[in-house]
């Protein structure tokens, strides 16, 4: 079993208009704490970023928060952090996040976070990484997104062959069933040793 012991979570540094999207946050934060899977997101404490952390955090999980020294102070860097991250660039700050993560979840969010999902799918679809992409629907946000993908694919923009795997859940509490399938789904097959003469 493809163990996830950390989810890289993209999401605004505003709250958006819709409740729910903070609701989410807070919850999937206590969900990750409660099964002993860390956070690693982009270190602010602000909006749906800091919503989640702080909850994480609340209920006795782990956090690296991973920020550009140019955001410190605009996205008023998580200094109680488990652990905090500063980093010269985005470029930077993008790989730290990668390299530490075992999944990806995109909560509602703006351009950054449209910016982070997008590239991961671009490294999948170039066969770099096979680490599980979910996007966190919550009261359909990503529904322009779902259906932009479908139209690329129609007309063979994305061809087969190139195809990723990206999750779906409307619901906070399939996001880690999810990942996890597909996590072990994504384990490459043993070996069966050959039968002896």
């Amino acid at each position: 079993m493809n163990d996830i012991k950390r989810i890289c979570v993209y999401c605004g540094s505003g709250p958006g208009k819709n409740p729910n999207f903070t609701k989410t946050a807070t919850a999937f934060g206590k969900i990750l704490a409660n099964s002993g899977i860390g956070l690693v997101y982009g270190g602010g404490t602000i909006g749906l970023m800091g919503a989640i952390a702080e909850s994480v955090l609340d209920n006795g999980g782990q956090v690296i928060g991973v920020i550009p020294d140019f955001l410190e102070a605009r996205e008023i860097a998580k200094r109680d952090a488990t652990e905090l991250v500063i980093t010269a660039d985005m470029h930077e700050r993008k790989r730290i996040m990668f390299d530490r993560s075992d999944a990806f979840v995109a909560l509602p969010g703006g351009l950054g976070t449209l910016e982070e999902l997008t590239e991961q799918l671009t490294w999948a679809q170039l066969g770099r990484h096979r680490k599980p992409i979910l996007l966190a629907n919550i009261d359909n946000f990503w529904d322009p997104l779902v259906a932009l993908i479908a139209h690329m694919r129609d007309l063979a923009f994305v061809r087969e062959g190139l195809e990723v795997d990206l999750l779906t859940a409307n619901r906070v509490e399939d996001i880690l069933p999810k990942l996890r399938q597909a996590a072990n789904a994504a384990q490459p097959k043993p070996a069966i040793a050959p039968a002896r003469l």
